[in-house]
């Protein structure tokens, strides 16, 4: 190795803070290596929007693109992650008005259960996203934000572009489907 290859070695990026400054310069190395970093955290975000894996690549790919070209923006107040997230998240919003089916009314008696295989004492965080993801569209991304992203019901309306009453609603509808569908399986606890 020569001088020129260790320098080149040794500046790499080794913290999220020099790791920004190079992105912020358009270094295609540390934008791949931030997209590592975050990439599998922000999928888990995006998958929680969408219907299935290949809408939140497809989500995680428009929200990375949008998250480079606004880079500049980060001002580093607070950690690169929260921003990120909220990216992916108004991108999942945008993905979902874009397929126009936000509220779209679904037939009430519509049961999407788990099979025999599922065992009552095995249900874990898995199948709990598997019943939230079997909500209608609307119920599923009030909850999301709001239980799970931590948005309060008037943010929730100004992202969503509706009143915070509408949140409000949309979210005690997707509790009662939880509740149901919890109770079907047999996962509620009871008092005795």
């Amino acid at each position: 190795m020569n001088d020129e290859t260790m320098t080149k070695v040794f500046n790499l990026p080794d913290n999220e803070q020099r790791l920004i400054k190079q992105c912020k310069k358009g270094n295609l190395q540390a934008q791949r290596d931030l997209y590592q970093r975050y990439s599998g955290e922000m999928l888990a975000v995006c998958r929680r929007y969408t219907k299935g894996i290949e809408d939140a690549e497809e989500v995680l790919s428009n929200g990375f693109i949008k998250f480079f070209k606004n880079i500049d923006q980060f001002r580093g107040e607070g950690a690169i992650g929260a921003w990120m997230r909220r990216i992916m998240v108004r991108e999942a919003l945008n993905f979902i008005r874009y397929q126009k089916n936000l509220f779209v009314e679904v037939d009430e008696e519509r049961n999407n259960s788990f099979g025999e295989s599922c065992v009552k004492h095995h249900y874990d965080a898995e199948h709990l996203m598997m019943m939230i993801d079997e909500l209608p569209v609307g119920y599923k991304t009030v909850f999301n934000l709001y239980a799970i992203e931590g948005y309060n019901h008037r943010e929730i309306g100004e992202l969503l572009e509706f009143s915070e009453s509408t949140s409000k609603s949309q979210l005690s509808k997707a509790r009662k489907k939880l509740q149901e569908k919890l109770a079907q399986h047999q996962l509620l606890y009871k008092n005795n």
